[in-house]
């Protein structure tokens, strides 16, 4: 089931503006930087020391209605890592979290990634549901869960 896109009022940068994560000057140092190297916007923040991945990814859940998930003290069934495979979740950064009856619930640090959600749709034959997390708390989650600690 593909994410059903919420209608965006305001950008990005305007919610971490208006929340006062980070400053107008910042803002257009960022999209100075983004329009010069390209790039996602909250990961060039990011980047600049501007904010945190958890700031970025609470705006991201703010601004198309996703529920934000912390993966850090969440327990992953361990069943889940033969659904797919960790190539796959290193690939989209996403991981599966749950599994409800015909659903699978993923956390994913790019929940607009229709790519990821159509491929893990074919591969598991389920439907998805989506949460979203941080790249790093999904990064760590994958070693903790397929193992090997080597850094993607």
């Amino acid at each position: 089931m593909l994410p059903k896109k919420k209608k965006v009022e305001k950008l990005l940068g305007e919610i971490l503006v208006e929340n006062d994560i980070i400053t107008a000057q910042q803002l257009n140092d960022a999209l100075s930087r983004q329009r010069e190297q390209g790039g996602l916007i909250g990961e060039i923040v990011v980047k600049l020391e501007y904010a945190t991945e958890e700031e970025i990814t609470q705006c991201i859940s703010f601004q198309y209605g996703f529920p934000y998930i912390p993966l850090e003290n969440y327990d992953i069934p361990k069943e889940l890592t033969s659904l797919v495979p960790k190539e796959v979740v290193k690939n989209y950064c996403f991981l599966p979290i749950d599994k409800v009856a015909d659903t699978l619930i993923i956390a994913m640090a790019n929940p607009l990634n229709t790519e990821a959600i159509s491929h893990l749709e074919r591969i598991t034959s389920l439907s998805v549901q989506i949460f979203i997390s941080t790249p790093s708390d999904i990064r760590n989650a994958i070693n903790q869960c397929y193992g090997g600690g080597e850094a993607f």
